[in-house]
């Protein structure tokens, strides 16, 4: 039986959306609680399972069979996290334009038979920087990682006005090809692609990282943390731990933060949205983030 987690049992008899997550090393996920308690909030159920590919012991080569196996099963759509963003493009049946731009899907939504990809990342990130680091410099930007999560955060970052941003990544392919398309998407911004040894942040306003370091299954940095200086302001995506080795260092260094808090909430409202037709409250599903750190210590 595969390992599925809820945030809390729904009432019996009551017609529940149902929606889930599917990656690996998820089940601290917060996603569920969130979804959750803002269905409850607007008065209907909603159920959101966590499909954990590390914890049942399954092969990525099981994510189609899984999503078939969902849709089948009524459910209103999935979330997609790491590693699927980009391996799931080929098993769905439409793209919306927000993940046919950004060449990544984090969320599938299951209507009138087929599965449609969506992407929420971009406006997640987006609506998280404008809150988090209003007024932060966009001349001059790294950002390290080109997969799923890396291609929307470049893609948000460029919308947001990025004049330079340079592209790191340890696979050659993976970042030339995102380097490509923003390149094709963003004429009037510089995009460069860089290898990991070539990386420098002399003379860059920021830095981001998409990439799994410092998730609790992928600890440390994907940068030297001598690079940090405080005329930087430093951008994490990740959010289990809130408090990333990266951004306890560029704290000690005196940069301006950004964790990844926001870009969780804000993009889960949108998929929220895109599952339920209901409008979100962005507010509110950041008390409710906040509320899950203080019932886990419970």
């Amino acid at each position: 039986m595969p390992v599925i987690k809820q945030a809390r049992p729904l009432e019996a008899g009551v017609d529940t959306i149902r929606t889930g997550l599917l990656g690996r090393e998820i089940l601290a996920s917060r996603s569920p609680w969130i979804h959750q308690h803002e269905a409850e909030a607007q008065g209907f159920a909603l159920s959101y399972d966590l499909f954990d590919f590390a914890a049942n012991g399954w092969g990525n080569d099981l994510l189609g069979p899984q999503l078939d196996r969902l849709r089948a099963d009524g459910f209103a759509g999935v979330n997609i996290t790491h590693p699927f963003k980009q391996a799931v493009l080929p098993m769905l049946d439409e793209l919306a334009a927000s993940a046919a731009n950004v060449g990544a899907v984090n969320t599938v939504r299951f209507a009138d038979g087929k599965s449609i990809g969506h992407n929420t990342d971009i406006t997640g990130f987006a609506e998280s920087f404008r809150r988090g680091l209003e007024g932060a410099s966009l001349n001059r930007v790294v950002q390290f990682g080109a997969g799923g999560g890396g291609s929307a955060t470049a893609n948000a970052l460029l919308s947001l006005g990025v004049r330079e941003l340079t592209i790191v990544d340890a696979d050659d392919t993976r970042r030339d090809e995102l380097a490509a398309r923003l390149k094709a998407g963003y004429p009037d911004s510089a995009i460069v692609a860089l290898a990991m040894d070539e990386a420098s942040t002399l003379g860059i306003d920021g830095v981001v990282n998409a990439t799994p370091m410092g998730m609790a299954a992928h600890p440390g940095m994907a940068l030297d943390p001598d690079w940090l200086h405080g005329e930087l302001w430093v951008a994490d995506i990740v959010y289990f731990p809130l408090e990333t080795a990266l951004l306890k260092q560029a704290r000690a260094r005196g940069c301006r933060v950004l964790d990844g808090r926001g870009m969780a909430v804000f993009q889960a409202a949108d998929a929220f949205e895109i599952f339920t037709g209901a409008r979100a409250d962005r507010d509110r599903m950041l008390a409710s983030f906040d509320d899950f750190a203080k019932a886990s210590q419970i």
